[in-house]
């Protein structure tokens, strides 16, 4: 049996008080940061051989099903309004499509071909890199399209959380996080789902700021899509900067973007 699919640790939850669940589930999940600690040495060379091919303009997809589809688009999603970043270089491809993000799309999973006609609608290059998210490790949706995306050339990685997977054997750059059996049996959502999204924000996070995207520890690439947002930018250029409050706010409105703002005015 897989180490995602094996018994709970813990027995009797329908008899357990919240406090007790949440202290258990606490305990379990204190295990999963470790575990990704683990695989740095992975994920580094991942992220370095990403970046390579970005810098070629070359782009990054995640596919997978359910929850690890979800979080895939997730980390795609959050790409563009906090490094700036256009809609089409990071992208989540999820079985079943878009309706699935919300509501699960019957055995979408189990279709090993349609990944990577999925992925041909945004004419792949050998640039590109495409990584496969599956807990599992073994969902034919994501194991077809990272197959398909390899023999054409395309960079593949994945993230799963079984060792020796079916889906790590197929990929240039497996990324094989063990983090143990799920408080509720089988509930990938949980550890594993946690442990994908640590390992997607380190991923995301590392190749925009070797590309450029962060200045010094701050956003200046973000989008104002917000008040909040355009307060933060507006500390980032004072801090930057001896201009006034009014003056920082004007700039960042002229301009766009903190970036941008903070070059204008050093041409002051």
């Amino acid at each position: 049996m897989s180490v995602t699919e094996s018994s709970s640790h813990y027995q009797h939850l329908d008899q357990l008080t919240a406090s007790e669940l949440i202290d258990f589930i606490n305990q379990e999940d204190q295990k999963v940061a470790f575990a990704v600690r683990e695989r740095l040495p992975e994920i580094e060379r991942l992220i370095v051989a990403v970046v390579k091919r970005m810098k070629q303009g070359g782009r990054l997809f995640y596919i997978g099903a359910g929850t690890s589809g979800r979080l895939g688009i997730v980390d795609a999603s959050e790409c563009p309004p906090t490094f700036g970043v256009g809609h089409d270089r990071v992208i989540g491809i999820i079985a079943g499509g878009d309706q699935a993000i919300r509501k699960a799309v019957e055995f979408a999973e189990d279709d090993a071909g349609q990944a990577w006609n999925d992925l041909t609608g945004y004419a792949p290059t050998p640039m590109d890199t495409v990584i496969g998210l599956a807990a599992s490790g073994r969902t034919p949706y994501v194991i077809g399209g990272v197959r398909a995306a390899k023999e054409f050339g395309l960079l593949t990685g994945c993230i799963s959380c079984n060792p020796d997977s079916a889906l790590g054997a197929v990929v240039d750059y497996p990324i094989e996080v063990v983090v143990g059996p799920e408080f509720v049996t089988g509930s990938t959502r949980m550890k594993s789902g946690t442990a994908q999204k640590l390992i997607l924000n380190m991923i995301s996070t590392a190749v925009m700021i070797q590309l450029g995207r962060v200045k010094g520890n701050k956003m200046v690439d973000m989008q104002l899509s917000n008040q909040k947002l355009v307060d933060r930018g507006v500390k980032m250029i004072l801090s930057e900067t001896n201009v006034t409050r009014e003056v920082a706010l004007e700039m960042l409105n002229k301009h766009g973007s903190v970036r941008s703002a903070i070059q204008a005015i050093s041409t002051l």
